[in-house]
């Protein structure tokens, strides 16, 4: 039991825990992955009843869209760099005037 003054001061010691042991560590550790581990599954098989296997119909439209897409960003690259070529290295280019192409 705690005396008076302990329990006015807010100590009281047979509330203090003592630090467990390395067997008791170990075991306690080994057993908290294990139950971590066996939560990151449960949460992985909850997430997986989640997906959903796309349609050969929608694989066929994002296909088509990837593809389309592709071209016309590769167009545009090229109209892009054909200007910038232009600009720095054609005959009136910033290279020409510079004396760097000679």
């Amino acid at each position: 039991m705690a005396t008076k003054t302990a329990i006015e001061k807010g100590e009281e010691r047979s509330a203090k825990r003592q630090e467990p042991g390395a067997l008791a560590e170990f075991g306690g550790g080994a057993l908290g992955k294990w139950t971590e581990f066996t939560s990151f599954l449960r949460d992985v098989r909850a997430e997986m009843r989640k997906v959903v296997t796309p349609s050969p119909k929608e694989v066929r439209v994002t296909t088509g869209v990837v593809i389309i897409a592709v071209f016309l960003f590769g167009f545009f690259f090229f109209i892009v760099d054909n200007i910038f070529s232009a600009a720095i290295m054609g005959p009136h280019g910033i290279l020409s005037r510079l004396g760097g192409l000679q």
